[in-house]
């Protein structure tokens, strides 16, 4: 029935009598009227659209130089050139319904659209004014041709309009609409084909005028998936594309947990190929290749497959997965359960990430290999190790030995120490990089005499991941350590933040049980934690600081965790965010009002709650 012209005919009048039998009495045969207008009839009603007065909003903060805009002037000028004979109008439309510009090819149409707020900066959803041409697009998803009759509102009879969605080529979301409205006398049905044929262009536009970086992971993208028939996927910034193998072999937690493993992959120096456990215990063997222009990695794209434990990695192509089925060692016969006795620790976190870092540990020690745990600052790499130690040897005792100290000529005689030593004792060295050439030496004398010792000893040392590539004196100690681990940062395993604030709340609350409101967990698993543990604690004591007893609520965390960019704001912009957040928490998240507050336009306030990355309030 769509792209059908106003024609005096049955089939208008018996849409008319549709339309006015549903307003009169809330149902009505809908068998001459679309599908897709019926739908959208029955929402405008649920929404309260009042029928008879047309009620557009109107919207001054509009961004008219987006990026939308900018890929879409050619063709719009090109249509209304096209069209310069056929009174018509042509209008673009943000990703909030929200017209952003409109060419008119005939004056009289242009105001008699005016006369209805079709205009720019006016707001066009379909739960303001019922069906139409723009927002009814968005609720469908889809392209839609509105005929006179057709229109919930009244006052939008006189015309028809023809919209098309607008979506980004990468994530699929609707950017905008492209509309052609005209009166229904001038209707066509090819007004439809038109105005979809023009807002594919304009997706072809958005692709070429997409950042080269995430152009590059398209296109790559693309090339893997046609050359397999597996599971592809790909990362780009905050873009994800997955094929219709992988959404199909996956679930949104499995997605999920491969995605937070991409990300990992992306930062390190190596080739992307890695073996993972899942949550619900599928192995999958990820194969890729980070996508590089020039110095830049724009992102990962990785073919992802099946395996089970039982299947042995390729030679020289996987690592092997180290799980509790299966131990790294040829004789297992006397070796306890690597996990054996770390179900505490298991339960802190469920990220494969966190899940091997504490397997790789556990098999370290239950084999007496001296260990190196590597991992950015606050990420818990002594505590992990100690606490890890100490669940399968309680009867042993732990030694921490701060390396800036062994540097120090006044440390002292630590061979001596072994003297003395009759427990089981784990020997762990905090901030190997911090060795000097004089520490360096010292250790090395250490270990050799703990290697001669008869003393029952383990040795374990941490270092920043920061610090891997570089020529400090620390690397000439390397030789002493048989076994290597990293610690995920916390931003790497965004599944586990939820267990990680209620062990921490339990640290600062021993005696009361507190919680974090769902509000406030979306808050501090949107941003970033640079440092990690050790900030997120030093969050949630302020946020408890504030609120002493009760749920903690968003407000009550500092400013910084609702940031949520991707860059470093310097100092005087993180107290202009600081002051944004507050505002909007006193104004109970009322944009208008905190902008008031703040003694700024509302439209400089929706651009700093973009600059800031600021999205929970």
């Amino acid at each position: 029935m769509e792209g059908t012209t106003l024609d005096p005919t049955d089939q208008s009048r018996q849409i008319a009598a549709a339309r006015a039998d549903f307003l009169a009495s809330g149902t009505a045969a809908f068998r001459d009227v679309p599908a897709v207008v019926a739908a959208s009839w029955q929402r405008s009603v649920q929404a309260g659209v009042d029928p008879d007065q047309v009620r557009a909003e109107y919207f001054s903060d509009l961004d008219t130089s987006s990026r939308l805009v900018r890929c879409s002037q050619p063709i719009l000028d090109r249509l209304s050139e096209d069209t310069s004979d056929i009174p018509l109008s042509i209008a673009l439309t943000d990703s909030k319904a929200r017209l952003l510009t409109r060419l008119d090819t005939s004056p009289a149409v242009g105001a008699r659209l005016d006369d209805i707020s079709f205009a720019s900066g006016f707001g066009y959803a379909e739960t303001d004014v019922g069906t139409n041409g723009v927002g009814t697009v968005f609720e469908a998803g889809r392209s839609v041709h509105v005929v006179g009759a057709q229109h919930f509102h009244q006052r939008l009879q006189p015309f028809a309009c023809a919209g098309a969605p607008i979506r980004d080529p990468l994530s699929g979301q609707i950017e905008g609409v492209l509309d052609i409205s005209c009166l229904a006398e001038h209707s066509n049905p090819l007004m439809h084909s038109l105005v979809r044929s023009a807002a594919q262009q304009i997706e072809r536009n958005l692709l070429l005028d997409r950042s080269r970086l995430q152009q590059a992971v398209f296109e790559t993208f693309v090339r893997v998936d046609s050359r397999t028939r597996g599971a592809v996927v790909a990362i780009g910034g905050s873009v994800v594309m997955a094929n219709a193998v992988a959404q199909a072999l996956f679930d949104a937690t499995e997605q999920r947990s491969i995605q937070e493993h991409m990300r990992y992959l992306g930062t390190r120096p190596d080739k992307v190929v890695d073996e993972i456990e899942l949550p619900t215990g599928r192995v999958v063997r990820m194969r890729g290749t980070r996508v590089l222009v020039s110095q830049d990695v724009a992102g990962v794209v990785v073919e992802v497959a099946l395996r089970t434990l039982e299947t042995p990695a390729p030679a020289g192509e996987l690592p092997s997965v180290i799980s509790a089925a299966t131990p790294a060692r040829s004789d297992t016969s006397s070796v306890r359960h690597p996990l054996a006795g770390f179900k505490k620790l298991s339960s802190s976190g469920q990220s494969p990430l966190w899940k091997r870092a504490c397997a790789e540990i556990a098999s370290a020690l239950a084999q007496h290999q001296s260990l190196l745990v590597i991992g950015e600052t606050g990420t818990g790499k002594f505590s992990l190790v100690a606490e890890m130690y100490h669940s399968v040897t309680p009867d042993g005792r732990s030694m921490l030995i701060d390396a800036a100290e062994l540097s120090k000529d006044s440390y002292g005689n630590a061979e001596e120490a072994l003297e003395s030593v009759t427990l089981p004792t784990l020997w762990i060295f905090r901030n190997l990089d911090a060795l000097s050439t004089e520490g360096v030496d010292r250790l090395n004398t250490f270990l050799m005499a703990l290697a001669d010792s008869e003393s029952p000893a383990y040795v374990a040392a941490t270092l920043s991941n920061a610090s891997v590539d570089s020529e400090l004196p620390f690397r000439d100690a390397l030789v002493h350590f048989e076994h290597a681990t990293t610690l995920p940062p916390l931003r790497h395993r965004t599944e586990d933040i939820p267990i990680v604030v209620t062990q921490v709340l339990a640290k600062l609350s021993p005696l009361r049980e507190r919680r974090v409101s769902p509000a406030a967990m979306r808050v501090i698993c949107g941003y970033s934690w640079p440092r990690n543990i050790h900030q997120l604690e030093e969050a949630l004591r302020a946020a408890i600081g504030k609120r002493p007893v009760g749920e903690l609520q968003p407000e009550d965390l500092p400013g910084y965790c609702h940031n949520s960019a991707r860059r470093q704001l310097t100092g005087l912009e993180a107290v202009e965010r600081d002051a944004i957040v507050q505002a909007l928490h006193d104004a109970d998240g009322n944009r208008v009002q905190a902008a008031a507050a703040l003694g700024i336009a509302r439209s400089s306030l929706y651009r700093k709650l973009r600059t800031f990355g600021i999205e929970t309030i």
